[in-house]
């Protein structure tokens, strides 16, 4: 009796109809769920337990309204396509972080209006009224936005940090939104230059441009290192990859591309992990420098040993 080659074995098992591949207890259709997205994600650094959550996910149509602003339709296409992104539509996510550093709880910016903070919080297991400080790195909406609830602090037990420039700048430009949700805690609240330790192992960085006073935090513990970067970069090719495309809500276009190349450009040479708020979830990776601007490596398991 002939024997069949492996390529007529094969061949033979892709002729067979798919159903005869199923048992016959499979005949019962299990419903479609729908795409599902993590909440959260938790890695150590050093005694440090640092978790970024995700409070939102907006669709974004047209995104060089945002991004690129100042390079050609053309241009944002080719950059796009080469880094398999629409150039039609986005997913603006939206990643607040939270520092246990054994003495403190400590969250970074509060999400947009609606509780998306407390429901995330929630589900990475801690309850608002465990945060102890809240940082903020800058007073947009999707960063202030959680401060308070229903006119009520969402963070009962906290106080509170920010940037001296950019609470300056704020409490001076008659904005409602600072007004109802940051003014309120400005007797609670620590103004911090560059430099400053909000808390021990957690030291603010100036990287003003994006708006008048926008900080980055370096943290560091038992000899690791991590750098929050904010909205210095609000997507990962957009504005990091082309840290000279501007980016609609950069307050000042010009010092922000500077601060985005100062920084990442230490992000990189250091070779220390980093957190953005706009970047891909979990929000985490590396910096590496290419060609005049750099690139985001997402982080792959280094973290979570």
């Amino acid at each position: 009796m002939p024997r069949l080659t492996r390529r007529q074995t094969l061949a033979a098992s892709a002729a067979l109809p798919a159903a005869s591949l199923l048992p016959a207890a499979a005949q019962a259709e299990a419903p479609m769920l729908g795409p599902a997205q993590p909440m959260y994600q938790r890695f150590s650094l050093g005694a440090f337990e640092v978790t970024t959550l995700l409070v939102g996910a907006n669709p974004v149509s047209d995104p060089q309204t945002i991004f690129g602003m100042n390079v050609s339709a053309e241009a944002f296409r080719e950059v796009s396509e080469a880094a398999f992104l629409s150039a039609e539509a986005a997913r603006i996510l939206f990643l607040p972080t939270v520092v246990n550093t054994g003495d403190a709880l400590i969250l970074f910016d509060t999400g947009l209006p609606g509780g998306g903070i407390t429901t995330a919080l929630t589900a990475a297991g801690y309850s608002a009224d465990q945060v102890d400080l809240v940082i903020v790195t800058h007073m947009h909406p999707d960063h202030i936005g959680g401060m308070t609830t229903d006119g009520v602090a969402t963070f009962p037990n906290a106080v509170y940090a920010t940037g001296r420039v950019e609470f300056d700048a704020w409490a001076g430009a008659e904005n409602e939104l600072f007004e109802a949700q940051v003014r309120p805690f400005a007797e609670q609240m620590q103004f911090l230059e560059d430099g400053d330790d909000a808390a021990p192992g957690i030291t603010s960085v100036a990287a003003f441009g994006h708006t008048p006073g926008h900080m980055v935090y370096h943290l560091e513990s038992a000899g690791q290192r991590l750098m929050l970067f904010a909205d210095l970069a609000n997507h990962p090719v957009w504005s990091l990859a082309r840290p000279d495309w501007e980016v609609r809500f950069d307050m000042d276009k010009e010092a922000a591309a500077a601060s985005r190349r100062r920084v990442l450009g230490m992000i990189a040479a250091d070779r220390i992990p980093a957190i953005g708020y706009h970047m891909p979830f979990p929000g985490v990776g590396f910096v590496e420098v290419r060609g005049d601007g750099f690139h985001w490596v997402p982080e792959s398991g280094q973290l979570m040993g």
